[in-house]
């Protein structure tokens, strides 16, 4: 149920021209590669560092942050921390007309965070960060929960506004 609603709802976003959303069996082939810069925690888990990776670049915003998000999600590959919890899911990320892009993540992100201020701020900032620094069309990002607005990750930093890039967080 919960699926269809937010189906629904980005399709309709879409159809208003508020939004671009695509979807994975209509993705071109990629044709290029790029760079991407994909922030994680530090070994003291104080800042966050960026982790190069070199992604097809198929000229789709969207599709670029689907890849650095499925990069998050998947963790670093060095000696960084996880910001974002092992099981975590992207339920949908598409880009507002205003610049605003807005990831949907399962609430595995919530139900699993270790919590502690410094910590959602991490997994927020390194959400906000790999996207605002890498994917020129989005300016500031939108975090969702199961399709909807929250509050909070884990109960410190309120979630329901956009956020900009932090650049004082990362070493």
């Amino acid at each position: 149920m919960m699926k269809k609603w937010l189906s629904t709802w980005l399709t309709l976003l879409c159809l208003a021209g508020i939004a671009s959303l695509v979807c994975a069996a209509d993705d071109p082939p990629p044709t290029e590669k790029k760079l991407v810069h994909v922030y994680f925690a530090d070994k003291s888990q104080s800042y966050l560092s960026a982790e190069d990776r070199v992604v097809p670049d198929s000229g789709d915003p969207v599709d670029l942050g689907r890849q650095l998000m499925m990069a998050l999600l998947q963790g670093p590959r060095g000696n960084m921390g996880r910001t974002i919890p092992s099981g975590t899911r992207l339920n949908a990320l598409f880009i507002g007309g205003d610049g605003t892009g807005y990831v949907d993540l399962s609430d595995v992100v919530t139900g699993q965070h270790p919590g502690g201020c410094r910590s959602e701020i991490l997994t927020i900032y390194s959400i906000v960060n790999s996207l605002v620094l890498n994917v020129e069309e989005i300016k500031s990002v939108k975090i969702l929960i199961d399709g909807s607005e929250a509050w909070t990750l884990a109960g410190h930093v309120d979630i329901r506004f956009p956020f900009t890039a932090e650049m004082l967080l990362i070493r």
